[in-house]
């Protein structure tokens, strides 16, 4: 459907998600953050039916997990809403056993990242501030409502144990990840690699590593263990996982294991 007075723009954020917006800088700069150089813009049409399809397309081309309904139903809905008298003044709603945000479930990450430090009480006597590690983790587990498409939802009790598991990613670090993607976007690994291959290729950096540590050769030790990181960043996005979280699994697990050195090796306890 032909609509000369919009521009549909379908927009590219490398190691992140492929999207579609007729405002680029409110929906990519202003409410996700990203600079005009941090993004792409791909395609641009005036047929929402066609940019629909297109992102889609693009999703399943780059290696992103497909939304779940095209951007023309979206658009719809949010039409719908926006025309009920009762619409989502308000931010969450906190049952005894679920919190509520006010919100399509396609756009919760904006609803989450304009309302950041937003408060609100999930139990008595336990306030939660809305902050970057339970927004990843309530993007990932959300529910769509079946009340209503304005509204998604999770469950209280698995976010309040999570909150004592969650990890504080450094943000540095979290940038050097989200170099690491790009740059691995940009040269059409996701696109045209492998798991495989990439998994030879560490095996390739861990000899490099060997020889170096044999060699004491410092520089050699830095680069083989900057080449590996980079090698299982990018193996962790082709089985469809962020480096990040497969971090924060393995430290869930170790953090509280039990154990001795024996022979300059951890060993733990069970093994023992």
């Amino acid at each position: 459907m032909l609509d000369t007075n919009k521009r549909y723009h379908l927009y590219h954020i490398p190691g992140k998600k492929i999207g579609v917006t007729c405002n680029l800088n409110n929906r990519v700069t202003k409410q996700q953050g990203y600079k005009n150089h941090e993004y792409e813009v791909l395609e641009s049409s005036n047929d929402i039916n066609y940019v629909s399809l297109r992102e889609h397309e693009l999703q399943e081309e780059y290696g992103y997990i497909k939304d779940m309904r095209p951007y023309s139903e979206v658009v719809k809905s949010r039409i719908k809403i926006k025309s009920n008298k009762m619409s989502n003044k308000k931010i969450v709603t906190s049952s005894s056993a679920t919190t509520t945000f006010h919100c399509p479930i396609v756009d919760l990450r904006s609803h989450l990242l304009t309302n950041r430090e937003h408060k609100w009480e999930i139990e008595e006597g336990n306030t939660v501030s809305l902050n970057q590690s339970n927004i990843d983790w309530i993007l990932k587990n959300a529910n769509r409502s079946q009340f209503g498409d304005d509204k998604c939802y999770i469950y209280n009790k698995a976010f309040i144990d999570q909150m004592d598991e969650m990890v504080e990613v450094d943000p540095i670090m979290q940038d050097r990840f989200y170099l690491i993607r790009s740059w691995a976007v940009e040269k059409g690994i996701y696109k045209s690699g492998d798991s495989k291959t990439q998994y030879v290729k560490l095996m390739e950096e861990a000899g490099e590593l060997a020889k170096a540590l044999l060699n004491r050769d410092e520089p050699e030790i830095i680069d083989a263990i900057g080449d590996m990181v980079v090698v299982l960043t990018n193996l962790a996005k082709l089985e469809g996982f962020d480096i990040e979280d497969c971090i924060d699994s393995a430290y869930n697990v170790i953090k509280s294991r039990q154990g001795k050195m024996v022979n300059g090796t951890f060993v733990k306890r069970e093994s023992l």
